[in-house]
């Protein structure tokens, strides 16, 4: 067996072999993260693999080139297997992430653990005391903080462009489709069996805004309500599955419409994000697969006629230790866009859309604009997030191969602080209060 090695042994001495990395759960967000590190040259190496559904393990050793010994249908047996890599990428069901997590560094491995860190606060503390424990390094997946457009925004505040900041309007717009495939169809429908809407989704932005204001949360409160996606209101002659629905074709949420589309644009060879959300319902990808699964799969139901319970919109108020306050509004009824944000300080304002930036500057009332997208204007297909996915995967195999943890924006402890403004704002929803946030 080859050895492997955790960062903090090799702390400014880079390796002279590339990252080994195991991936448990192959996934949209594990094959993704996995196809990323691939392509990092002589810098990281796939080696190793658990994933308990037959296709998508197939698929992805296939992808990756792994031998029968370096494969597992359970990320248990991954770990009972012996260390076989330096670092493991987590990226299971989100319930499962706190064994996963513990697991894994018990047995040493330098860890990436995807958002949410888990679905209970005290489990969060529990992976990070598991972490400080056995002194292994851990990432967790908030994509936000690497984005070219991210470092774009936090230089111009640090640099003071705009004064000193005082406060910031944030939005995340789901989109109509995505919602109702994820949250009212798909795996994160129910708090009970995923988490509440805010985590699963959003905890991104809170821990974004965290790493842009540079101050602890003092005070939250928060708002919202499931109030379009339930059954009182399915419009007049509404069916149960979208095959079968006499007002399918005039409906926004059609299935038919949303996976049928992202199918054709597979067989197009155009990368979209519709092919992305169908490939989860129909893997290989065939017409015939796609027709079974909206007939008689979960993702085929009217979006009024669902399990569902988490909410469709919510909103976050947040003051940080600084006095600065930030508005967060999260919302299914949005087109596929990216987020916008607005941050106003006391020299100027500026205004993102998640790749352009209007900075205005009270003297002289100029505006520049800025464009943050890369010079040639590609981002890879496999990337989600803007760039995000890319910069957070190419940082944490980074820090890993030079020795270097300053290198991960988005470790344990950052993780676990933003974490605990997303359950304290779905306490001040759930019990219509402000939640203050002891200084830690």
């Amino acid at each position: 067996m080859n050895t492997t090695v955790n960062l903090m042994a090799h702390l400014a001495r880079p390796l002279d072999r590339p990252v080994r990395i195991a991936v448990a759960g192959a996934g949209a967000r594990g094959s993704t993260y996995a196809e990323i590190a691939a392509g990092l040259g002589d810098r990281a190496e796939i080696v190793a693999v658990a994933e308990p559904r037959p296709h998508h393990r197939s698929v992805f050793v296939r992808r990756h080139g792994l031998p029968s010994s370096a494969v597992f249908a359970e990320w248990r047996d991954l770990v009972a297997a012996g260390r076989l890599a330096d670092a493991v990428i987590i990226a299971t069901q989100d319930a499962d992430h706190v064994a996963a997590a513990v697991a894994f560094a018990e047995a040493g491995y330098d860890i990436l653990l995807e958002k949410p860190m888990a679905t209970d606060e005290s489990d969060c503390e529990r992976i990070v005391a598991a972490v400080d424990k056995a002194g292994v390094t851990m990432a967790v997946c908030h994509v936000l903080r690497y984005t070219p457009y991210t470092t774009a925004v936090k230089s111009l505040l640090d640099n003071g462009r705009i004064g000193e900041l005082m406060a910031v309007q944030h939005r995340e717009p789901v989109g109509f489709w995505h919602f109702a495939h994820s949250f009212v169809r798909g795996n994160w429908r129910r708090a009970d069996e995923s988490t509440f809407l805010l985590l699963s989704k959003s905890c991104h932005d809170l821990d974004w805004l965290a790493y842009l204001v540079g101050q602890p949360a003092m005070r939250v409160s928060s708002f919202g309500s499931l109030r379009h996606f339930r059954p009182q209101a399915a419009p007049a002659g509404a069916g149960t599955r979208c095959v079968s629905c006499a007002i399918e074709p005039d409906c926004p949420y059609s299935a038919l419409r949303l996976y049928r589309a992202g199918l054709a644009d597979a067989q197009a060879n155009r990368p979209s994000a519709k092919t992305y959300f169908t490939r989860i319902v129909a893997p290989s990808m065939t017409s015939a697969e796609l027709e079974t699964a909206l007939r008689d799969g979960p993702y085929g139901r009217c979006v009024y006629a669902c399990d569902n319970d988490v909410v469709d919109h919510q909103v976050v108020n947040v003051e940080y230790a600084n006095g600065v306050t930030a508005s967060f509004t999260l919302t299914a009824f949005t087109p596929m866009e990216s987020r916008h944000t607005a941050l106003f300080g006391t020299h100027g304002e500026i205004r993102g859309d998640g790749r352009r930036l209007q900075v205005y500057d009270f003297d002289g009332e100029r505006t520049e604009v800025i464009d943050t997208a890369p010079s040639d204007g590609r981002v890879s297909d496999a990337d989600a997030h803007d760039g995000g996915d890319t910069g957070l995967i190419t940082a944490f195999v980074d820090a890993l191969w030079h020795g270097d943890p300053t290198m991960i924006r988005s470790g344990a402890t950052e993780s676990l602080a933003s974490h605990r403004v997303v359950f304290a704002a779905e306490r001040a929803r759930l019990d219509a209060r402000v939640v203050e946030l002891p200084a830690r």
